[in-house]
């Protein structure tokens, strides 16, 4: 058995009450022990005096498989950023891309502080995005992407339905509860969209049969919104409704133009929505009214969405933009700091269904957890953990990051990665699949 303290920080445990505390962090076996009081006798220590100790942030709607589309697939809106870019570039994957492509998303959120992601995989050789996070110490929750539909889409991206259903529970069967644990398995229809309704209603099926996540996209962007009404005859939220994908495990991404009425839906079925901040202003999507959907009772978590519309994949960005946008629709004020940290903890894990397990920093949790160091001139006098944490710090403040105990980032060094290695690897693997896709 092995065990841990860290040792110096101020730790913002995140509970209900947000408890900060002033004492060590006890770690044994991956869970969490101990929170203040006295320090343990013989046993290792880190020193991470000068930092906040907080749990790691949950990004709960990314694509690793999209980080190697970086700086290729700029300014352009959604549908024509799916259509001329992403989607072939996704059809020209191969498993080594895929690889590379993981490993670098998990380089970059890792050394940023996320220690937990659900992530929309493209339509092929998933496998390859799961063998390499479950090498990779990240916990993630992963879903093969499920279409079949779109003229605009490659061949290679559009499936049955039978065999898209078939494949996902295949991966489920190999790979659901890998990595003790770490490891799960999601359905992830991209969008209404590139789905037909024939697969959105196996989807929901199968999610009810075997209580799996359902991990999609919502009116991100009104362009989709009018496809969808042309396609179903109804506005987006309902159309997911209407096929019973709408309940506590339907996790949503973006939700930017949803009305009361919609909003309303989504509070009643408890859908979870995930506020991708950055990525909405890149493609020009639109503001989304995070500040009333949470006042609903909705549960709203963050993410970075993927490289190919973000460029980032740092939560630090995230957490800074959700609240400085809701600023500027609503006032300052209107989504507060300590929210906003709340968003990246607490309600990533309740939308993975993980609130008993992480997003706390408490007695029998997993120890997935992140110093930020607070104690260099850029953010002093850090006055406020939470203000520090959302305006002051960046990725690059983080001083470790640890999941299920184990430190997989100390001092900013990667203890699995190779950066400098990854880095040549993935201008090989980009260069090749940018010509395979004919870019």
């Amino acid at each position: 058995m092995s065990s841990l303290v860290l040792r110096g920080a101020t730790v913002l445990t995140m509970n209900d009450t947000l408890d900060v505390i002033e004492g060590p962090v006890v770690v044994r076996d991956g869970l969490i022990t101990q929170v203040g009081g006295a320090e343990p006798p013989g046993v290792p220590t880190i020193d991470v005096s000068g930092c906040l100790l907080l749990p790691g942030f949950v990004q709960t709607h990314v694509h690793l498989c999209q980080t190697l589309f970086r700086g290729a697939a700029d300014d352009l809106a959604l549908l024509a950023w799916l259509r001329q870019r992403v989607w072939p570039m996704e059809a020209a994957h191969d498993e080594a891309s895929l690889r590379v492509s993981t490993s670098l998303a998990v380089h970059e959120l890792l050394r940023t502080g996320t220690t937990s992601v659900l992530t929309m995989e493209t339509v092929h050789d998933t496998h390859a995005v799961l063998e390499t996070l479950a090498a990779s110490g990240l916990r993630a929750t992963v879903g093969k992407c499920l279409m079949d539909r779109d003229d605009a889409a490659p061949a290679r991206l559009k499936q049955p339905v039978s065999l898209a259903i078939d494949e996902a529970l295949r991966l489920r069967a190999a790979f659901d509860g890998a990595a003790g644990g770490r490891i799960r398995v999601a359905l992830a229809p991209r969008f209404a969209v590139s789905c037909t309704r024939e697969l959105l209603e196996a989807t929901a099926a199968v999610s009810d049969a075997h209580r799996m996540i359902v991990h999609t996209h919502a009116s991100e962007q009104r362009d989709e919104i009018a496809v969808v009404r042309a396609i179903a005859g109804m506005g987006n939220l309902a159309y997911l409704a209407d096929t019973g994908l709408a309940t506590p495990r339907l996790c949503a991404a973006h939700c930017v133009w949803v009305d009361e009425q919609e909003q309303a839906l989504l509070a009643e079925r408890d859908v979870k929505v995930m506020h991708c901040p950055g990525s909405n202003l890149k493609l020009g999507s639109g503001l989304a009214p995070v500040t009333e959907m949470r006042a609903r009772g909705i549960t709203v978590s963050l993410g970075a969405d993927g490289a190919a519309c973000n460029n980032r994949l740092d939560m630090f960005d995230e957490m800074r933009l959700a609240a400085t946008l809701q600023a500027v629709r609503l006032g300052p004020g209107a989504l507060p700091a300590r929210d906003v940290v709340w968003m990246a903890t607490r309600a990533g894990a309740a939308t993975l269904g993980l609130e008993e397990e992480i997003g706390q920093v408490a007695a029998g949790f997993r120890a997935d957890l992140v110093a930020v160091d607070v104690s260099g001139p850029l953010v002093a006098p850090s006055a406020d953990p939470y203000s520090t944490l959302v305006y002051a710090s960046r990725g690059s403040d983080v001083r470790l990051t640890m999941v299920d105990g184990e430190v997989l980032v100390r001092e900013g060094i990667h203890q699995r990665i190779d950066p400098q290695a990854l880095a040549h690897d993935a201008r090989i693997e980009a260069s090749r699949l940018f010509a395979r896709a004919g870019l």
